[in-house]
């Protein structure tokens, strides 16, 4: 693929399917113990084989009912969340998933006082170890550390860029570059959380790819029908 293809289809995938899940789920990810604990309620979801649409409106269904951090987490009833994780379409793995989050937010709390800024630092600076600390999240494993890293890179810059197998699966699809460096130096720095979700969406929806195609083919198209 040229540069210029490269870049066309960059940015008509950005277009597309740049949102963070962050984003989707409402979250305004910073540098402070509530979003980062909303994201981390995020990638436990979004870990489990539901669709990402799903895992996204149970996500704010448990925020819109008041589980915003850990510690209103930990203090709702099982059936509280229960039912918010049902209110969100979360049917399948309800049951389990409310006793997970309630077990996971009271690790939070004995282990961060509520904020994953302590776990960065206790991982200092050495990604294995942070990785090995989110799985001893209950419900966050291999999938679950990636989708949480994928997202915190924005906030946390010491992880940038964190372009895991699922986004490189992505790009293969897309016929973009497969070497991390050279995927991250299509974007700025700052669109790295977002080029990586849309990578991730294109790893899984075909329908993604094939937007991305033609819209690079009706841009190639409108510039030599202009040119001509």
């Amino acid at each position: 693929m040229s540069r210029s293809d490269t870049g066309a289809t960059v940015r008509a995938l950005l277009d597309g399917q740049g949102r963070t899940y962050a984003e989707d789920a409402g979250i305004h990810l910073e540098d402070t113990p509530q979003p980062l604990y909303q994201l981390l309620v995020l990638a436990h979801l979004l870990s489990a084989r539901i669709r990402a649409d799903v895992a996204v409106a149970a996500a704010r269904a448990l925020f819109a009912a008041g589980m915003r951090d850990a510690r209103h987490m930990r203090d709702a009833t099982w059936q509280q969340r229960v039912d918010a994780l049902g209110e969100g379409g979360y049917r399948r793995y309800d049951e389990r998933t409310a006793t997970q989050l309630g077990k996971a937010a009271e690790l939070v709390l004995d282990a961060y006082g509520g904020d994953l800024r302590r776990m960065r630092e206790k991982a200092g600076g050495d990604l294995d170890r942070l990785r090995a600390l989110l799985q001893e999240m209950p419900g966050i494993g291999p999938a679950g550390t990636d989708i949480f890293l994928r997202e915190a890179q924005g906030v946390w810059p010491e992880l940038a860029p964190y372009l895991d197998g699922r986004t490189l699966d992505g790009a293969r699809r897309l016929g973009l570059p497969t070497d991390r460096g050279e995927l991250a130096g299509l974007v700025g720095k700052a669109e790295v959380p977002a080029l990586a979700a849309a990578l991730v969406r294109a790893s899984l929806d075909k329908h993604a790819v094939d937007d991305v195609h033609e819209t690079v083919d009706a841009t190639v198209d409108e510039i030599q029908g202009g040119s001509g």
